[in-house]
């Protein structure tokens, strides 16, 4: 090969690198986020809802869901790899919360939205 077809490649294989890098990133900000709602959506819920519902104490989703969200902003802010344990274990706690704590809470009307001065509205 010569020279400038080396190059060529370089940059090619530099832009391809530095596309998967922000791609990787993005999906760290969308995790980072979705740990963010988790942990407002569990502060806003109120502690009696959640052994009603058969689930674990608001006070330990909370402290599951706060720790997952330092170590999602973290693995956003470039402090730890994307591709960390650490980071996907975060997003896999707030999903577990989204996906089957989250609809439990909202089915025996765990607090939330929609509540006016008189009640559901």
């Amino acid at each position: 090969m010569t020279l400038n077809v080396r190059r060529k490649v370089i940059l090619v294989a530099g832009s391809i690198q530095s596309g998967l890098g922000l791609f990787f990133w993005g999906l760290a900000i969308i995790a980072f986020l979705m740990e963010v709602f988790a942990l407002v959506d569990a502060v806003r819920r109120p502690a009696q809802a959640f052994p009603a519902a058969g689930k674990q104490s608001k006070k330990m989703w909370t402290i599951i869901l706060a720790i997952a969200t330092v170590f999602g902003l973290a693995g956003a802010g470039g402090i730890l790899s994307i591709l960390d344990i650490i980071p996907v274990v975060s997003f896999i706690a707030a999903v577990i919360y989204l996906a089957d704590v989250r609809p439990a809470l909202k089915a025996i009307g765990g607090g939330g939205g929609n509540m006016g001065p008189y009640g559901r509205w």
